[in-house]
């Protein structure tokens, strides 16, 4: 079986483009690398990006120079809403995430302290996708 090289990119539906954009650029601290009315892409660490793509747009085909990229969405109706996505995060850091959350208004929804002491933070984006930040240790790996 051939390799894997690691998660190039995750994407996301959301409803409002400018308010997630917002949310993931200015909350988040994302940097923005493309942007167009379909969605937007951010670096979020090297050779990893974060897809938002506007869910009216993942509804049909996207036609490129080089081809065409089939829509997101099934044509049987598959479902657009909420996912999950975890960024890692130092442990030094988690609780000045907690508080750059709270200051923006972001609840954060729990905490857990996983076997073996890594903790994770649960909250939500403006699309309802249920965000994580974990610390090393998580499923055993270190970052």
């Amino acid at each position: 079986m051939p390799n894997l090289n690691g998660l190039l990119e995750a994407g996301l539906f959301v409803g409002n483009l400018s308010r997630a954009r917002d949310f993931y650029e200015r909350i988040i601290g994302l940097e923005k690398l493309k942007e167009s009315e379909a969605g937007c892409v951010f670096i979020v660490a090297k050779g990893q990006l974060l897809l938002l793509i506007s869910d009216q747009k993942a509804r049909v085909p996207s036609r490129t120079p080089g081809g065409e990229v089939p829509p997101c969405v099934s044509g049987a109706g598959g479902t657009l809403g909420a996912g999950h996505m975890a960024f890692a995060v130092s442990e030094a850091d988690l609780d000045r995430w907690r508080a750059h959350l709270e200051s923006h208004g972001v609840e954060v929804l729990s905490e857990v302290v996983w076997e073996g002491g890594a903790r994770s933070l649960y909250f939500r984006d403006p699309d309802g996708h249920l965000l994580e930040l974990a610390t090393p240790g998580l499923w055993g790996l270190d970052w």
